[in-house]
């Protein structure tokens, strides 16, 4: 019996299985629209804003 899950995107139950090739989205439509809402900070990771990370190659080369 294959698994199913839902698309994160828009909810549609998919096969979990290797012949779906945007799991665990149902097509790359709704992997896209994730992604942009990853990239306009819609989804965001709770917690504190990270620190800025200090570039330390450019110290070693004067």
């Amino acid at each position: 019996m294959t698994r199913t899950v839902k698309c994160p995107t828009c909810g549609k139950e998919i096969p979990w299985s290797s012949n779906q090739p945007w799991r665990p989205f149902c097509s790359e439509r709704c992997k896209l629209i994730d992604l942009g809402e990853w990239a306009s900070e819609s989804h965001r990771i709770p917690g504190q804003p990270a620190s800025p990370q200090h570039d330390d190659e450019s110290e070693h080369h004067h």
